[in-house]
Parts: structure tokens; C-alpha cells; sequence
């Protein structure tokens, strides 16, 4: 027994040896397509920073800029391998700047197809008949489930305390306005006034839609954009853009409205000296109590409008184009 025994561990002992050597020469596992992105996303955000911070902000730091948007396209558009959208423009990267500070720092990683025509029917990036700027109508940003992942990690703390940040679950982010304020909505929150009840579409593990609006202050009158998202192959599907008709419910509006003058007639009291500051404060922040008056009431008395189901059907029109169904 002893024998068998030796006999077997003078065959295994070489093998060992052997498996050892080859571990610790064998090279280190190349890095992945997402992580070379990352790092050149990164050295440029380092590198377009500084540039600013030493104040050169003009042509050094568009040539920077440029040279990264298309180092980093390139990469994004090999990484996704996403058709062309009928109606929409070709792909481009979905990052706005580089620069730490800057209004839309910080945006979702991917690929982004704009509409070719704007919310009028006029072509977009450029000015229409009114001498205004046309805007696409529409936007559809496309990137993989573990790039979302790393950005939800990224920017689990990006807001300060006592500023509600993106969720960290997947799903629960993509339902959730501040994931839009801060993933796709450049100089603007998005107010989530409902959700929007869409079919899933084929082959998606996740879909959600929500009627919205974007504000720079209060709350808006009306609910003015639909935003989609869906989870399919890998993948995350996000996208957004303005419906016709708005959803507006006057009665909601209102009821703001009393709020508000409520509000002015307490500060015009307290400044005549009618009322004094304990009963000022008793009143609470009125403006506020306008707001989410407003919120709730829009919330409630919306899906029984004809425009919410107008909107609902533009949403699962818009994720359909997102994921390019045929």
C-alpha cells in the first residue's frame, strides 16, 4: 500500500510543479473593452480638467475635447455594435464634457442618437423658421447593463447630503427621476408626474415609462416629455422626448395657485406687522405645501385625461425606436 502510495505521489509532485510554473508565468488577463474605455475616460476627464483649471478654456481644450469624444466613440460604438435609427442621427458619445464643475458633468456612459426633426416638425440642430433654435424631439442613449452598473456606483454619494441621489438597484434607478436629472437631462431636473402603463416590449427583462416634465425651478405647469428605459441582451435602453399634446390639468393648477397667494398674503402680513413670526411660522413653508398639492392632485387626476393615453402610446412608440424593433 505504501508503495502505490509513493508511486502515485512521484507522478503528482511534477505535475504540480509543473501547473505552478505555468501559473506564474502565464500573462495577466488583458483588460476588458469596458475597462480600457474607463481608464480613457478618466486620463481625459484628468487631463481636460487641468486644462481648464489653468485656465486655457479655449483652443486647447476643444482640440483635448474632440480628440476624446472621438477616441472614446470609436471605442463605444465597437463596444455596442448599434444599428442606425430610422429617423434619428448616427451615434455619438453620449458625454457632454470633461470638465469637473461644468453643467452636465458626469453624465451616463454610451451611445447617443438624436432625432433628425424637432418637437414642430423642423429640421433640428439648427434654426427654424422663428429664429430660434430647433431641438431634436427625441433622444435614445444605449450603453451596456455593467457600464450602467459602474455609473450607479459612481454616483451613489454625487449629490451632497440632503439631496436625494440615484438608487443603487438597477431597476429601481430606472425609475426614478434623479437617475434622469442627473444620467440624461443636462441643465435640468426632471419631475416625474407618473408612471406610464406600456407593455413590455419583446425580449426586454425590464421596462418602464413616465410621464414628466423638466424644470430649472418650480415645478411645471404641465407634463411635456415621456422617458423610457428597458433592460434587453445586455443592454440598457434609455430615452426620452417631448409629446404632443401636454398633459395639463387645470383645476391642479389651481390649486397651486391659492397656495401661492396664501404664501404672499402671509409675508405681506408679516412685514405689516399683522402677524408676528411665531404665527408666521405656524403657517409652514406654504409654497412648498402649493408644490406637492399640486404633485398629488396632477398624480391622481392624470391617467383619466385623453392626453395620458395619447402618451402612453408616443412612450411605447419611442421605446420601440430605443430598441429598434422591426
Amino acid at each position: 500500500m505504501n508503495n502505490a502510495r509513493s508511486a502515485v505521489l512521484r507522478l503528482l509532485v511534477p505535475l504540480c510543479l509543473a501547473a505552478t510554473i505555468s501559473n506564474v508565468s502565464a500573462a495577466p488577463p488583458a483588460k476588458s473593452a469596458e475597462d480600457r474605455y474607463i481608464a480613457a475616460r478618466d486620463a481625459a476627464i484628468d487631463k481636460i480638467s487641468a486644462i481648464y483649471d489653468a485656465g486655457n478654456a479655449d483652443e486647447a481644450a476643444r482640440k483635448a475635447e474632440e480628440a476624446a469624444s472621438a477616441d472614446l466613440g470609436a471605442q463605444m460604438r465597437a463596444m455596442l455594435n448599434e444599428p442606425a435609427r430610422e429617423g434619428f442621427g448616427p451615434a455619438r458619445l453620449h458625454i457632454d464634457t470633461f470638465a469637473k464643475g461644468d453643467e452636465g458633468f458626469g453624465m451616463l456612459d454610451g451611445l447617443r442618437f438624436d432625432a433628425l426633426l424637432g418637437k414642430n416638425g423642423e429640421k433640428a440642430g439648427q434654426d427654424g423658421t422663428d429664429g430660434k433654435y430647433v431641438a431634436p424631439k427625441a433622444h435614445i442613449v444605449v450603453t451596456t447593463q455593467t457600464l450602467f452598473e459602474r455609473w450607479l456606483r459612481a454616483h451613489k454619494d454625487w449629490w451632497d447630503k440632503g439631496v436625494r441621489n440615484v438608487p443603487q438597484q438597477i431597476g429601481a434607478a430606472l425609475k426614478d427621476e434623479s437617475f434622469y436629472t442627473q444620467a440624461v437631462s443636462s441643465g435640468a431636473a426632471v419631475i416625474s408626474f407618473n408612471s406610464l402603463p406600456i407593455a413590455k416590449p419583446a425580449g426586454a427583462s425590464f421596462a418602464n415609462a413616465m410621464l414628466a416634465g423638466r424644470t430649472q425651478s418650480d415645478i411645471p405647469d404641465a407634463a411635456d416629455h415621456v422617458f423610457v428605459s428597458a433592460i434587453a441582451g445586455g443592454k440598457v435602453y434609455v430615452a426620452y422626448g417631448s409629446i404632443a399634446p401636454e398633459v395639463t390639468i387645470p383645476a391642479c393648477i389651481a390649486i397651486r395657485t391659492g397656495f401661492n397667494q396664501k404664501a404672499e398674503q402671509a409675508d405681506d402680513d408679516l412685514r405689516s406687522g399683522k402677524i408676528d413670526r411665531k404665527a408666521y411660522d405656524r403657517l409652514g413653508n406654504l409654497r412648498q405645501k402649493g408644490e406637492d398639492a399640486y404633485k398629488r392632485c396632477f398624480t391622481e387626476r392624470a391617467p383619466k385625461q385623453p392626453a395620458f393615453a395619447e402618451a402612453t402610446r408616443q412612450a411605447e412608440r419611442l421605446l420601440s425606436a430605443a430598441l429598434n424593433a422591426r
